[in-house]
């Protein structure tokens, strides 16, 4: 079993900055990527970024330039760094990991940017 959970969801003014942590704890052996989702209301769930044990990174193109991830290996955390932000970065933000093939998400953090 793995638990997720979640912080640092909030309201903010565009052009704000969040910060979002992700504490990975439970049955871990080894985690291979890391990432953060979002959904907006009405819409899809979707990639907002992601990191490989390596340390690769990958993002939406909607958030390059402003967002960025990091992980922390020894502590199992993932955090989501976001910088100018948009009213179209609303949304509730779930925090993924994969053991294997295997993914475990969080319940999620609510990110809302007023205009």
């Amino acid at each position: 079993q793995v638990q997720l959970v979640e912080s640092g969801g909030g309201l903010v003014q565009a052009g704000g900055s969040l910060r979002l942590s992700c504490a990975a704890s439970g049955s871990i052996d080894s985690i291979n990527s890391m990432g953060w989702y979002r959904q907006a209301p009405g819409k899809q769930r979707e990639l907002v970024a992601v990191i490989t044990s390596g340390g690769r990174t990958n993002y939406a193109d909607s958030v390059k330039g402003r967002f960025t991830i990091s992980r922390d290996n020894a502590k199992n955390t993932v955090d989501l760094q976001m910088n100018s932000l948009k009213p179209e970065d609303t949304g509730v933000y779930y925090c993924c990991v994969w053991l294997g093939s295997k993914a475990y998400w969080g319940q999620g953090t609510q990110v809302t940017v007023s205009s």
